[in-house]
């Protein structure tokens, strides 16, 4: 069984991560053991993409245990980017980081450390792949499009809306396809402009937009906040209406959510380690989607409306085939 020790990453004079950096025990004597460390800048309780990466972590640790020596790091300040991944760097042959906003930082250290691998999940999907730099897209757009279908198929208003968190490239292709998804199944239908509240865990800054969008007339709205959901369900249920959930599905009895963006940020952790093990690690873009063949991406319905259902298989038809794009 794996023992957890804390990591001690020195950023700005202080030990600003030794509470929150947990690994296997002991220094990995083994040529053989793949050293990995995955940098959560988030909380792994986010209910969102930390979360879901750090289920990712959790099966790699039961499942490879005797050919990984594993550790992460989360709830790093962003100021702290840049000194943790280099630690991290130092210390594994393996970094996978996950979220865009750690790309600046990740670009600058990568060169610094040409003998480690880097992976970057949820990064530009124009990003160019340095030589140790490869960048996994979970394609959220896809999911939204997805998302946007089943809000203009669901919303009796007519009017629907997205709320995101920081805006970064990825979050705002996604809101775009949210956009594109609800007019694919009802042209007439009103799209509000997207609010983005700065932050992805800030459940009353998420509250204020939401609310703000259901004032505005929507009845469905869409997220990428992570903790900032808690707030948007507020929104919701103080004013009767419904929302989308993910990226880690939930229960479908709670009235609020009409059905959940999966996006299985875990299942890329899995990929870079398994990739590295077997050799067939590339320093390039892989794409993660409704068209990849390695899962992790879905929309899960909870509305028994058969129109909703028929407008989700008609969004995941054109994508497929091509017929669309997203954004």
């Amino acid at each position: 069984m794996k023992r957890f020790r804390p990591i001690a990453l020195v950023a700005a004079g202080v030990l600003a991560f030794g509470l929150t950096a947990c690994g296997s025990s002991g220094e990995n004597g083994d040529s053989d053991v793949l050293s990995v460390g995955v940098f959560l800048p988030g909380s792994v309780n986010d209910t969102g993409f930390m979360q879901s990466a750090y289920a990712g972590y959790t099966r790699i640790q039961e499942q490879l245990g005797d050919k990984v020596d594993a550790s992460y790091v989360e709830q790093v300040a962003a100021a702290d980017y840049q000194q943790a991944l280099q630690r991290f760097a130092s210390e594994n042959d393996l970094v996978i980081s996950v979220g865009g906003q750690t790309d600046a930082d990740l670009r600058k250290v990568a060169p610094q450390f040409p003998d480690v691998k880097f992976v970057e999940i949820g990064g530009p999907a124009d990003a160019e792949p340095m030589p140790n730099l490869a960048y996994y897209d979970p394609q959220q757009a896809q999911a939204e499009f997805v998302a946007g279908a089943a809000a203009g198929a669901a919303s009796k208003s007519g009017t629907v809306g997205f709320v995101g968190g920081v805006e970064l490239p990825a979050i705002v292709n996604s809101a775009k396809a949210f956009q594109n998804g609800a007019t694919f199944v009802r042209p007439d239908i009103k799209v509000l402009p997207p609010q983005y509240v700065g932050d992805f865990n800030d459940p009353a800054k998420a509250k204020q937009a939401a609310s703000t969008a259901y004032a505005g007339g929507a009845d469905v709205l869409s997220q990428i906040v992570n903790l900032g959901k808690q707030g948007m369900e507020q929104a919701a249920q103080e004013t009767g209406n419904r929302m989308s959930g993910g990226p880690i599905p939930g229960d479908c009895t709670n009235a609020v959510y009409s059905g959940y963006v999966r996006t299985d940020i875990g299942t890329e952790v899995e990929y870079a380690v398994n990739s590295t093990l077997d050799g067939t690690w590339r320093a390039e873009q892989v794409p993660f989607g409704l068209t990849s063949d390695k899962g992790g991406t879905d929309y899960i319905i909870c509305s028994s409306d058969p129109a909703v259902k028929q407008a989700v298989d008609r969004a995941k038809t054109a994508i497929a085939d091509g017929s669309v794009t997203p954004y």
